[in-house]
């Protein structure tokens, strides 16, 4: 593993991918005691960075809290990126998750479509009528600290050092994640976990089989792969149409940084200001042009299309993402993709999620009572894996949604699968434990996952941006992400030529590109490593 590639700092409820909030000066806080769950034994042990521990089947069961977490009313809004769930009359599992809370708790769902979560975040900002725990993203909030300090709840005193021993499964997260969560040393929420892998490109192996495989040696030999798999006639494409992250795959094998690149001299480059940025454009648009992208880019998600080999390939968050096309078809075998040097020689890059994607922070001026007691219920809800109330929180009750198989993995009901997914995910987005790789049902899959994650870290880089804050990236970054994401679009798809691109890179720095290059330089932490930029050939 590229140890010195992964120094640095983790970061990023719906506003995935945006900035973490750690600020300058941290030392003089002490950051929650890190104490690790220590109920389970993994199969295969991860390396505290990017490389998960691997678990081939569910452990039995432990207990990780005792008693119900609460006694009073809680009222709390988080966000669903899946399917919605049946209404609570009409829901036993969610009727049965809230008779293991106790008390009363009331959790206000918001579908994520759309800009769903971030909408209604603004309006009951604006209101100041926000539940008691609001699943609180960075991305689009500008003067952050600001904000934090009016509307929400100071939690040092409750979880800074060892005061976090109260709650033991939230001193069961690391270290860096809990950095994340920091604003003017100050503890302002309970991490929102997430992955620390990023995205990859996966295929389905019996469509790529005839051609050697979804892997290649070098960009040459991946485009003569698509276009020989791919049959118009027949109904059957090589890559699914979502253009900026196959581009993304692609600029990794030409080498681009993270988001960002530490230059020698301190200094930071954006990938869009990179020769392997442009290199991909104009290689995405070259497959476009031989026609091997699926050409109706509207379908909402092509994991059924992959699986049934009308698609050959698409890129999805992470690689325990196998596991949703495993549940569509358990007979399927899927592939990942590790990058490759585009020209057989530049080294490739990897890049690593947030880690973090938010934070569950609490109502401002909450009495203690009030604040331990929300504060035990996210204790609940961030049960790490292979304990009871994980498996209630993301399976349900046995016999009703779900059963186990031979090996004492959860396997979902018909009813749990429909009545499980829409709260439990809405539960995760307020806080979870680290996440593991356990696919439930299918060891070979997550040693698969597991053998392929070792590869994929060898040339990992973090986004060196992540725990820093800009307030010029809350302002005008998700315009200016859409300025030249539109672009990008429309080179790819041979609507704008590739020099193009250039003219609007010029856009993205005078409108607000350069303000967030100079206040991450201000931040940029001196032990970040520097990004060996290569240049493309």
């Amino acid at each position: 593993m590229a140890a010195v590639a992964l120094t640095g700092t983790l970061a990023g409820c719906a506003s995935s991918g945006g900035p973490g909030a750690a600020t300058k000066n941290k030392s003089t806080l002490a950051l929650p005691t890190y104490k690790p769950f220590t109920g389970v034994t993994p199969d295969f042990s991860g390396d505290g960075e990017a490389l998960l521990d691997g678990f081939l089947n569910m452990p039995n069961p432990v207990a990780s809290t005792t008693g119900k977490p609460l006694t009073g009313t809680v009222t709390s809004m988080a966000a669903n990126f899946g399917s919605p769930a049946p209404p609570l009359g009409d829901n036993p599992y969610w009727q049965g998750i809230l008779e293991a809370f106790g008390g009363n708790y009331e959790m206000q769902i918001v579908e994520e479509a759309g800009d769903g979560y971030d909408a209604k975040f603004a309006t009951l900002l604006a209101s100041n009528d926000l539940p008691q725990i609001t699943c609180v993203g960075y991305r689009n909030i500008p003067n952050l600290s600001a904000m934090l300090e009016a509307r929400f709840q100071d939690l040092t005193p409750y979880l800074s050092g060892d005061a976090v021993l109260e709650y033991p499964n939230l001193a069961a997260l690391k270290t860096a994640t809990w950095q994340t969560v920091v604003v003017n040393n100050k503890i302002w929420g309970v991490p929102t976990t997430s992955t620390p892998l990023g995205q990859v490109m996966v295929g389905n192996a019996s469509v790529w089989e005839k051609v050697g495989g979804l892997n290649a040696k070098d960009a040459d030999e991946f485009f003569e792969k698509a276009k020989e798999i791919t049959n118009p006639k027949d109904k059957k494409y090589a890559l699914e149409p979502t253009y900026i992250n196959m581009l993304h795959m692609f600029t990794e094998w030409y080498g681009a940084p993270n988001n960002w690149a530490v230059n020698d001299d301190r200094t930071l480059t954006h990938v869009y200001e990179t020769d392997a940025y442009v290199a991909g454009l104009e290689y995405a648009a070259k497959l476009f042009k031989a026609g091997v992208f699926y050409p109706d880019s509207s379908v909402p998600s092509f994991d059924s299309m992959v699986v049934n080999g009308s698609v050959g390939a698409q890129v999805v968050a992470s690689p325990r993402e196998l596991g949703t096309h495993h549940r569509i078809d358990p007979a399927v075998k899927m592939e990942i993709l590790i990058p490759f040097g585009a020209d057989g020689k530049t080294t490739p890059t990897y890049d690593l999620g947030n880690g973090v994607i938010g934070m569950a922070a609490l109502q401002r001026n909450a009495d203690e009572k009030a604040i331990k007691e929300q504060l035990s219920l996210l204790n609940w809800i961030a049960a790490p894996f292979g304990t009871k109330e994980y498996l209630a929180k993301n399976f349900g009750f046995e016999g009703r949604d779900f059963t186990f198989d031979a090996n004492g993995n959860p396997i979902l009901t018909k009813d749990g699968a429909r009545n499980v997914p829409g709260v439990s995910t809405p539960l995760n987005s307020l806080t979870a434990a680290e996440p593991v790789n356990f696919i439930a049902g299918a060891p070979e899959l997550t040693t698969y996952i597991q053998g392929q994650t070792a590869k994929l870290v060898e040339n990992a880089w973090r986004n060196p941006t992540l725990g820093l804050y800009s307030d010029s990236e809350a302002k005008f970054g998700p315009k200016l992400k859409k300025l030249v994401r539109d672009k990008t679009v429309d080179i790819i798809t041979g609507r704008a030529s590739v020099s193009e691109h250039a003219e609007i890179l010029k856009r993205w720095r005078a409108e607000g590109g350069d303000k967030m290059r100079a206040e991450y330089e201000v931040d940029l932490s001196p032990e970040t490593p520097v990004f060996p930029l290569q240049p493309v050939k």
